[in-house]
């Protein structure tokens, strides 16, 4: 079964944050998203300096299996992308919660947000 980060918040579409100093975030996307998903061979992500706004689509991650749309979870200014992942969409699949982050936001405000309890329940992850 899937792993779900406790320490981490995530949105109904998959995508999770990380609360870094100030109103810095990191975001990704969960295993529980990445095991659906199977092999990542491509990623689309916003650029440094666009404004994403939380519930919008911000870019893409394709698969083996489908293209789906990445969804923003929170609302600010994109401040870095993980170039890794860009070169190395696999990075993903291996490490969704560490090395396989997509991109960090100078966050302004959060979409819905649910706890890590609250996302496993609904999406059938185990908490690690």
């Amino acid at each position: 079964m899937p792993k779900v980060a406790p320490e981490l918040q995530y949105s109904d579409e998959h995508e999770w944050v990380s609360r870094g100093d100030g109103n810095s975030v990191s975001v990704g996307i969960s295993e529980v998203a990445t095991d659906a998903l199977g092999d990542i061979v491509y990623v689309d992500l916003p650029e440094v300096g666009s404004t994403v706004t939380a519930g919008e689509t911000c870019g893409e991650v394709e698969s083996t299996k489908s293209v789906s749309d990445l969804y923003s979870p929170v609302t600010g200014e994109v401040t870095e992308i993980n170039d890794a992942v860009v070169s190395d969409p696999a990075l993903i699949n291996n490490d969704p919660y560490g090395a396989g982050w997509l991109f960090k936001v100078a966050a302004e405000s959060d979409g819905p947000l649910l706890s890590a309890q609250e996302y496993a329940s609904k999406n059938g992850g185990d908490l690690a």
